[in-house]
């Protein structure tokens, strides 16, 4: 066993796990600990939804953004509830027809909880008046005034005829009734019609006097049925003016008693009013109609009842409310949003009416509330665009999405807008959020309010016992059985791990949520009535071991050793890197070979996966500042004549992250000094242009995945990790890791600077100039130096020969 004696010491195994202190934890199981929020540790963003929800100005909507998981809708709902207890219920809507034009139905504005007395009165009334109409048009007096003015009408026209039939008898004709009209004929002093041979008979001149008194009385008789015509219409008039009167009698009890009722409301007497001219002058439709005159398909008739015309379509009530509504809409496309009109086909045509409109989202939140899932939103076509026009609008306008795109031709309703007073909250990531605001303009004109919640929280003493708390609302609220104080601590510590810092606690809800539930199953199966720490562990190896196929491939494709990974011996120009892989929740440590060669050329370092399309840009700016770091330390005062070449050993996919540049840069220096690389070592660290170490996400993943490989081979006490000592906060290490390195058989190693983790890799000095600027020959730097000395005299040489040959050309 062989642990560098030069570099900095191993970490202590308390440095590696930063458990919870069971002292700030006094109780024994969770039913102990009164509930809290489930939303803990998101101050900022909570007052920043109390301010946006808060503020009655236009255009301060929410958006509340951060990782799914972390209790942002948890978060809204209780706030936006909270502040609607404070509000007043708002109105309820109803569209009714439009009289005068029946595509444009109206809407009317009424009291919370009236809009549905206010319909139902109405259908009332409708159905008395489907009664009392037709008994006040069966009536005696009814009957009798329709007699009079027929009998007038009648009597008008035949006492005309008479006196046109006197006048006629004094003049010798005879005024003569045939089934096809009325005809004059001449009469003896008898008063019988002469004959055609007595006619002939008479003398030329009295037959010209004949011809001519029938042509008289012929146009008397056309003027007389002429005027036939405005007395009939005037008797018709009569009888209408009649029927007015009987219906307007029938019906202005019953409207009058609806006037007095509601008539004080905007809009309602208007309304009323005009219903009761409509009913009057359309009474003859609550005649029972004779059966077999419906028409219609199949005999059903296109309108269902007559006093359909006359509904109140009630499109948002709040009855039953006692603040104002809170709306979270699931499935936020167009017609969800805004409404719709809906149609009847009927023998091959689509028909619809003021009744046939249904309200959206919009009109429920009306006077409140409406949350709204943004990715949901923007993958449905045209709601994103149709929710900003109507906040613009500031009123919600029922229209087809078929007519607003023009592809509909059949005629539809336009009703009447109604006025938009809501405050909208939508809930996404953080990239929909930046990128609607790089790329939608109106985007910050209406949701001028960000609530921007936390993925983790500090860990103190106070927010570890909040903490608890909310570990036991959570087993509560979910039916869970309570967790002792060792399963709340284990809770905790795994906590933090998710968290990737021992500092911090994750704020990850739902993650918390899940990983208690399959606790509590595990508890169940052990019969326990608590949660113990072993049952969160369990409910932990399970949830690895479900998403572990990947890793345990891999790892097993190094044990067979057909990924090439040394774990003992030492190499010249190889280093074990450390990366990471994902996989949804899950992430694993993979060690990886990397490998460097030099020889002499013109200080350019080769990046073998940038040349191959395999390097993404973060990776290749790492390569770019070990070659520059090369250049700086070692090419002050001579050409930096040397070429190198890096490559990931045995990777087939693409290689990102800037995590192995201290590695690459220690591989390219073991090249240049010849100097082995210890490979029960793996490394992991970005640099600097100074050669200073910075911390990379993933550490206690990466440390895992390269202990694993050595316990499946055997640890021999001898073997570790290197990572940036800034990285040491974020240790949470597994318990068998920690266990290894207390009693000395693996070592985690941190490093603030190249020159330490050089000398723990090479086991020797990296040395320093001297006061005449140059390095100790047996060290590091001196080796370098040497060997790039020795790579620009062989480039002159090849200079000078290329030089010659090209005199003697």
């Amino acid at each position: 066993m062989t642990i560098p004696t030069l570099g900095p010491g191993p970490l202590s195994a308390d440095q590696l796990f930063n458990s919870c202190d069971p002292s700030q934890l006094a109780f024994a199981t969770t039913d102990e600990l009164a509930d809290i929020g489930v939303v803990v540790g998101q101050e900022r963003a909570l007052n920043a939804i109390r301010f946006g929800v808060s503020i009655p100005r236009k255009g301060f909507n929410v958006f509340a953004l951060g990782p799914t998981g972390t209790g942002k809708m948890t978060a809204v709902r209780e706030i936006v509830t909270r502040e609607a207890e404070h509000q007043p219920k708002p109105e309820d809507w109803c569209y009714v027809n439009n009289f005068t034009d029946p595509s444009k139905p109206k809407v009317l504005s009424l009291p919370a909880g009236v809009g549905r007395r206010f319909a139902t009165d109405m259908t009332h009334v409708i159905e008395e008046l489907s009664i009392s109409i037709p008994a006040a048009f069966e009536g005696e007096e009814y009957r009798t005034r329709t007699e009079e003015i027929e009998e007038e009408a009648k009597e008008r026209e035949t006492n005309a005829l008479n006196e046109l039939r006197r006048e006629a008898k004094r003049q010798h004709v005879a005024l003569i009734e045939t089934p096809t009209g009325f005809a004059f004929a001449p009469i003896n002093p008898e008063n019988e019609v002469l004959s055609p041979d007595q006619y002939h008979a008479l003398a030329e001149t009295d037959q010209q006097h004949i011809r001519e008194t029938i042509e008289q009385l012929h146009q008397a008789l056309q003027k007389l049925l002429r005027q036939f015509q405005p007395w009939r219409k005037e008797a018709k008039e009569k009888l209408k003016n009649l029927n007015r009167e009987i219906a307007t009698f029938a019906v202005n009890h019953l409207i009058s008693d609806l006037a007095e009722r509601y008539g004080h409301m905007d809009g309602v007497k208007q309304f009323i009013d005009a219903a009761r001219q409509d009913i009057v002058d359309h009474a003859d439709e609550f005649f029972p109609k004779p059966e077999g005159s419906g028409g219609g398909l199949f005999g059903q008739s296109a309108r269902q009842s007559p006093g359909q015309r006359y509904q109140v379509n009630l499109i948002v009530a709040h009855d039953d409310a006692a603040a104002a509504p809170v709306v979270f809409e699931d499935l936020p496309t167009h017609s969800n949003l805004v409404g719709r009109v809906e149609y009847q086909a009927l023998m091959g045509a689509l028909l619809t009416d003021f009744t046939m409109i249904k309200g959206g989202a919009l009109h429920r939140a009306n006077g409140g509330y409406l949350l709204l899932d943004a990715r949901k939103l923007l993958l449905q076509p045209y709601a994103w665009e149709t929710l900003k026009r109507t906040l613009q609008a500031g009123e919600i306008r029922v229209e087809a999405l078929e007519r607003t795109l023009g592809l509909m031709s059949t005629g539809t309703l336009e009703p009447e807008p109604i006025p938009l007073r809501t405050k909208v909250v939508l809930i996404g990531d953080r990239l929909l959020y930046y990128l609607l605001n790089v790329y939608d303009p109106e985007f910050r004109s209406l949701f001028k309010v960000s609530a921007d919640f936390e993925e983790t929280i500090d860990r103190t003493p106070d927010s570890t016992a909040m903490y608890a708390r909310l570990i036991a609302s959570l087993s509560r609220r979910e039916g869970l059985h309570p967790l002792d104080r060792d399963g709340v601590i284990r809770v905790i510590d795994e906590s933090a791990r998710w968290a990737e810092d021992a500092e911090k606690l994750n704020t990850h809800l739902q993650r918390l949520g899940d990983l208690l539930k399959e606790a509590d199953f595990w508890a169940s199966e052990a019969r326990r009535n608590v949660i113990t720490r072993e049952d969160i562990q369990t409910a932990i190896d399970e949830q690895t071991g479900r998403s572990d196929r990947i890793r345990q491939r891999l790892y097993e494709a190094i044990r067979r050793g057909t990924v090439l990974i040394d774990t003992s011996g030492a190499a010249v120009g190889q280093i074990n890197g450390l990366s990471v892989i994902s996989l949804g929740d899950f992430a694993f440590g993979l060690p990886s070979r990397i490998t460097a060669t030099t020889r002499p050329g013109s200080g350019k370092v080769i990046d073998i996966e940038r040349e191959t399309e395999l390097g993404g840009a973060i990776h290749s700016k790492g390569v770019m500042i070990v070659s520059n770091l090369l250049a700086a330390r070692f090419a002050r005062a001579q050409a930096f004549s040397v070429s190198a070449s890096l490559v990931f050993e045995q990777s087939y996919g693409k290689v990102d992250g800037d995590s192995a540049s201290l590695a690459e840069l220690c591989v390219i220096l073991s090249s240049l000094a010849e100097l082995p690389i210890r490979q029960n070592l793996a490394v992991t660290g970005s640099i600097n242009q100074h050669g200073r170490v910075q911390p990379i996400g993933g550490a206690n993943e990466k440390i895992e995945g390269f202990f694993d490989i050595c316990h499946a081979r055997g640890l021999t006490g001898d073997q570790g990790v290197i990572i940036p000592r800034a990285n040491v906060k974020n240790l949470m290490l597994r318990a068998d890791v920690v266990a290894a390195v207390r009693v000395g058989n693996f070592h985690v190693y941190a490093v603030d600077s190249l020159d330490e983790a050089l000398e723990l890799l090479l086991g020797v000095s990296v040395g320093e100039r001297d006061a005449s600027g140059n390095f100790p020959d047996d060290s590091l730097n001196g080796r370098i130096e040497a060997k790039l000395l020795e790579f620009a005299r062989i480039q002159r040489r090849w200079m000078q020969a290329d030089k010659t040959d090209s005199n003697e050309q």
